[in-house]
């Protein structure tokens, strides 16, 4: 899978070449858990700023690492059933080294 050149920085990227239409429930849903993650965000803010205890504070960062994690996954999923499959059925199977190099970096 060959990547353009980006007009913003001039190397190879993705952003400027793939681009994955969803149906609007897809987007619905990945943008009200968005939605909840930055609401956590802030609340994370404002406990700093009003000086709560520190494992009050480690508590809730947990737990937007753990609605990320389930955002990256219902992504992934949507992913494979989708874009993955279409690619395959396509005769692309490159779109298999670029769905393992996902799953390395999602691995770190």
């Amino acid at each position: 899978m060959e990547n353009e050149k980006c007009p913003e920085t001039g190397e190879k990227c993705a952003c400027c070449t793939r681009h994955k239409h969803r149906e609007p429930a897809e987007e619905d849903a990945l943008l009200r858990r968005l939605n909840r993650i930055e609401g956590q965000v802030r609340g994370i803010r404002g406990m700093v700023e009003k000086e709560a205890y520190c494992t009050d504070i480690l508590t809730q960062v947990s737990a937007v690492q753990a609605a990320l994690n389930a955002f990256s996954r219902e992504l992934l999923g949507n992913h494979i059933k989708t874009c993955v499959v279409q690619d395959i059925q396509a005769g692309r199977t490159e779109v298999v080294d670029d769905l393992l190099n996902t799953l390395q970096k999602l691995m770190k």
